[in-house]
């Protein structure tokens, strides 16, 4: 066993899950990054003086840094444990939120958005947990990495509110500041709870075999496999992103308070907790490539509601429904990854394919306010969202089929 790594006893322990809570925590805190820029939106759009797919960037590069740190925030993590990835994640999203409340044009805003926060921040807090968590459970791995990932949704049903009520009450750029601190002071602590590395990375490095993983998965080269399943997660997430970043936004066209926009992103969120939660439990039981189809055809009926919908207790009602629909499709592929791959090369496989699902977030979210500026109303924008998802249903069935196939008798 390596120095440092874990007893194989601690698979799914008290320990084990100890070390899930303190995930769930972190990223929980580390998603502020995410969220408060969809928040700030129309506040950084009306002080800037730009269009709504200019103030939209801010979040395209936030995700777009988002999913680059996930490679290397991964890679780190196989390397030299969790904890490592996480302490820069602290400091570097406490730094990113003070400079972008102290910016002075937009262009400085994105900078601290798209490298502090989203490439060295928020990244740190998602990828190598998810990847770390996977490696701790065995018969619970759904459930517990849906666990871990809720986190993500966490964030977006508690910042957000929390986010318009300190901007209405002191301003975006003071609340930006405190967040900034609040984040640095409360990530510290949690990551030394993370210390010790997973017994699944201590038996591969021992024996040097590739357990768990396949030479030809599915029947394709790992890295075929892996560049499919990172088209599926980009296209499920361009769809994803549009009312993610635009509810807020979309409210307020339709002449409805901000709060209220945030209070539908924060209930979407809120659902998606409950989504991922019941994902991952029936991501224990049928596999991740079925929890991944069942997710992405719920996900486009949701989106599809959005059209004819625009009152506003029907927009709860369908915010809440969406939120319902998606939350197990990102955890689907981190399921998938362990399923296929090898647990040494966890923490990068993860963190490529999440990377194309938040570089597909990031060219949804800032082409909804493209089509938005050139069409004056989102209609477009959902419709195209619907046409990413139906490419990621074709890929997700056409991955379960062939799976199905390789395990039928001959």
């Amino acid at each position: 066993m390596a120095a440092g790594s874990a007893p194989a006893r601690d698979i799914e322990s008290p320990y084990a899950w100890a070390r899930l809570l303190a995930s769930l925590a972190l990223m929980t805190l580390g998603g502020a990054g995410m969220y408060a820029v969809a928040v700030a939106l129309p506040p950084v759009q009306a002080e800037f003086g730009t269009t709504r797919s200019g103030a939209s960037l801010p979040y395209a590069l936030t995700l777009i840094g988002f999913g680059f740190g996930g490679i290397l925030m991964g890679r780190l993590s196989d390397r030299f444990g969790v904890m490592v990835p996480v302490l820069i994640g602290a400091v570097a999203l406490g730094a990113g939120f003070v400079a972008a409340g102290f910016a002075q044009n937009l262009l400085q805003f994105s900078l601290a958005q798209g490298l502090l926060i989203g490439f060295l921040g928020t990244s740190a807090t998602f990828v190598p947990l998810v990847a770390d968590t996977s490696l701790w459970f065995t018969r619970r791995r759904g459930i517990a990495v849906a666990i871990c990932a809720s986190g993500n949704y966490l964030a977006g049903a508690i910042w957000p509110p929390v986010m318009q009520h300190f901007f209405d009450a002191v301003g975006w750029r003071q609340t930006y500041i405190g967040v900034g601190v609040f984040c640095f002071a409360a990530i510290l602590p949690l990551a030394l709870a993370l210390r010790r590395r997973p017994p699944a990375i201590a038996a591969a490095s021992s024996t040097g075999s590739a357990a768990h993983g396949s030479a030809r998965p599915l029947g394709f080269s790992p890295t075929s496999l892996q560049l499919i399943l990172c088209v599926a997660g980009f296209a499920c997430c361009v769809a994803m992103s549009m009312p993610q970043v635009h509810i807020v936004a979309y409210c307020g066209d339709l002449g409805f308070a901000a709060a209220r926009g945030a209070e539908m992103l924060s209930i979407m969120l809120g659902c998606g907790i409950v989504s991922r939660l019941a994902s991952g439990w029936i991501c224990d039981r049928i596999g991740g490539l079925p929890t991944l189809l069942l997710g992405s055809t719920l996900q486009a009926i949701a989106l599809t509601l959005f059209l004819p919908f625009d009152a506003l207790a029907s927009l709860y009602v369908v915010a809440a429904l969406f939120g319902l629909s998606q939350g197990g499709i990102v955890p689907s592929y981190a399921i998938i990854v362990r399923e296929y791959f090898t647990p040494k090369e966890a923490g990068a496989r993860v963190g490529t394919v999440l990377m194309a699902t938040l570089f597909g977030m990031a060219l949804g979210g800032w082409l909804s306010g493209a089509i938005f500026d050139l069409t004056g109303s989102y209609r477009a924008a959902f419709i195209h969202g619907i046409g990413w998802n139906l490419l990621n249903m074709t890929i997700a069935a056409a991955l379960l089929y062939r799976a199905r196939r390789r395990v039928m008798p001959a």
